[in-house]
């Protein structure tokens, strides 16, 4: 009893930190201070700067062919900025400034006309910059909403794939489940990191909608054993036997009489398998398999940052890391809770 208390209210808290994520996601370019398209607002002269460094920019001109976006494009896509910034460490005249070098001196420039307060914005990086000056807080919020997307678009085909090939295994039996379970025993046989390297090479041109497909057809064998071996043991139920006799179609025996009732280890499986998306877009992504640059992506945020990991900054790597932690912790959580709510037997 104490350790099912525990399980639900560790349920809860991954609960809670998945739908906080999810809104956090949602909103995107909404509330993130990077909101140009991809959060790749890249200045090489304020790179690998410590979380809570800030810094002045100077609008020097407005970008040409600049087209503004409305809220739906820029909630979806975010907006390029309007103006050209340079990160500046002061103004030294009306119409001079100095601004940082790659290699860290200040340089001396002049603007040719005098120097207005509208022109200054000051911008706070609250978890540092990155190796190119990007925002890492901005990539972090966007690259959740392409690790969650990617996991939610992966389970979907997993369970498509897995339910239905489950449903025809355990239900008509015979050669169609010896196929079935073949397949099933072949592909569980193998790694499902490397089913989705193999499936990723397969396509030509690498991105989101093909990491989509690698997953989802490199997990969907667990779910389709599972609802396999439910299949075999309702359709021996006494319902099941009187929907035969009463003439009702087999689509509206697995449909209306059979489904609904195994969906509770299917949830479970779902829910395990999210994680398992997470991780499988994050090892894609680490190998340059998965969601391609500039894209961000918790993965190839660890894998452009991890030379740095024995230096001083560390941080790049470590939070894209503790961040796949997390998520992939609080789904396993809420399918431990789902587990024991949905389990008639532990009730």
């Amino acid at each position: 009893m104490w350790k099912k208390i525990t399980r639900n209210k560790l349920g809860l808290l991954g609960l809670i930190f998945i739908v906080g994520l999810i809104i956090i996601s949602l909103l995107g370019y909404l509330v993130i201070p990077d909101s140009t398209p991809k959060a790749n607002d890249i200045h090489l002269e304020i790179a690998l700067q410590k979380p809570g460094f800030s810094v002045d920019f100077l609008k020097i001109e407005e970008i040409p062919q600049h087209k503004s976006s409305n809220i739906l494009q820029h909630w979806l896509y975010g907006s390029p900025n309007r103006f050209k910034k340079v990160p500046i460490s002061g103004v030294i005249g009306v119409d001079s400034f100095s601004v940082f070098s790659n290699n860290g001196v200040q340089l001396w420039k002049r603007l040719g006309r005098p120097i207005i307060s509208g022109d200054i914005s000051r911008s706070t990086y609250y978890l540092g910059t990155d190796r190119y000056g990007r925002d890492m807080l901005s990539r972090i919020i966007i690259g959740a909403r392409v690790s969650l997307m990617v996991g939610f678009m992966a389970v979907l085909i997993t369970m498509v794939i897995g339910t239905i090939l489950g449903l025809l295994a355990g239900y008509f039996g015979g050669w169609m489940d010896q196929i079935i379970l073949w397949l099933i025993n072949v592909i569980w046989s193998l790694p499902s990191l490397l089913i989705a390297i193999a499936i990723s090479f397969a396509f030509r041109e690498k991105g989101i909608y093909q990491v989509f497909l690698a997953i989802g057809l490199s997990m969907w064998v667990e779910l389709a054993r599972v609802v396999r071996g439910q299949v075999l043991q309702i359709k021996e139920m006494e319902y099941i036997q009187a929907a035969n006799v009463l003439g009702f179609s087999t689509f509206r025996i697995l449909i209306k009489h059979i489904l609904p009732n195994i969906m509770a280890p299917i949830i479970v499986v779902c829910a395990a398998n999210f994680a398992s998306a997470i991780l499988l877009e994050a090892g894609l992504s680490f190998l340059g398999l998965g969601v391609q640059a500039p894209t961000p992506s918790w993965g190839s945020m660890i894998k452009e940052h991890y030379n740095y990991i024995v230096f001083d900054a560390a941080y790049l790597a470590i939070i894209p890391g503790v961040c796949i932690m997390l998520l992939v912790m609080s789904f396993n959580f809420l399918g431990n809770a789902l587990r024991d709510a949905l389990d008639v037997k532990l009730k």
